[in-house]
């Protein structure tokens, strides 16, 4: 049942703008508020555009697979234009660090026609050219996706938000399956890969990346990646020494918002 009402969800659902949600967003501006957020950071792509993405080792960091994809080609990035600018705020990061490889979930398909296989498989994994080992970046460890009505929070960059972070407490996970989550969590352009965190314990896990963004009963809800089985693989890929560049095929634009192309987008999710 909840996997009929989350695929008509989104393909019968979607936004072509989604607003806040009823939550705030905290602008984490100062370093007292972004202090334990700065293992959360920008990805830049050649200067062109950005996505978000966290650290969960000291040289790995999780973003979202279509943020390696090239809007307007469908192809696939040079992984040695991406860098990784961690805890970045109002013009300075704590740590600036290159892509030396990365890896995208075989599954996933940037021209595919299915959403919902799209979002399910909506995962990469990159390998920093030199580790970040330093006491003002922590990694994050990452856990199990949440059931429904369980506490998320998302710490991201948007278009209008670029310079510095913003994090959105107390947003719920209102329905998960078949690797799908969907959360009362706002979003908007640049917060694709951007971590979705549990707080149980008083502790901060990964629990899910956004993937896209989509509208229920004329709410915006974000739309994540569960973990538990994408990212696994995509570790043994990295420790296997390879780099995945499959189905980097010429393909449609996700969004015609020139906001997308400029921030790398939390994309819609199409028909």
């Amino acid at each position: 049942m909840l996997r009929h009402y989350i695929f008509c969800m989104m393909v019968f659902g979607l936004a072509t703008q989604a607003g806040a949600g009823d939550t705030p967003l905290l602008r984490l501006d100062t370093g007292d508020q972004s202090r334990g957020w700065e293992a959360v950071g920008r990805l830049e792509f050649d200067g062109e555009r950005f996505c978000t993405g966290a650290l969960i080792g000291d040289d790995l960091v999780l973003t979202a697979a279509h943020c390696l994809f090239d809007s307007e080609t469908g192809a696939r990035v040079d992984d040695a234009g991406i860098e990784f600018r961690a805890g970045w705020r109002n013009g300075r990061a704590e740590a600036y660090r290159m892509v030396s490889r990365a890896a995208v979930h075989p599954d996933y398909d940037y021209r595919g026609a299915n959403a919902a296989d799209r979002v399910r498989n909506d995962l990469a994994l990159l390998q920093l050219a030199q580790p970040i080992r330093t006491t003002a970046v922590t990694p994050f460890d990452t856990v199990a996706g949440r059931g429904s009505g369980q506490p998320v929070g998302i710490v991201s960059y948007a278009h209008d938000r670029a310079d510095a972070p913003s994090l959105q407490e107390m947003c719920d996970v209102i329905g998960y399956d078949s690797g799908v989550l969907v959360t009362s969590c706002d979003v908007d352009f640049g917060s694709s890969g951007s971590p979705i965190f549990s707080f149980e314990g008083g502790t901060a896990r990964i629990v899910s990346v956004v993937s896209a963004k989509a509208e229920m009963h004329g709410e915006p809800v974000a739309l994540g990646t569960d973990l538990s089985r994408p990212l696994a693989e995509l570790r043994e890929i990295l420790e296997n020494g390879e780099g995945l560049f499959l189905r980097a095929q010429r393909g449609i634009s996700i969004g015609s918002d020139k906001r997308a192309q400029r921030a790398g987008g939390a994309k819609f999710v199409k028909p």
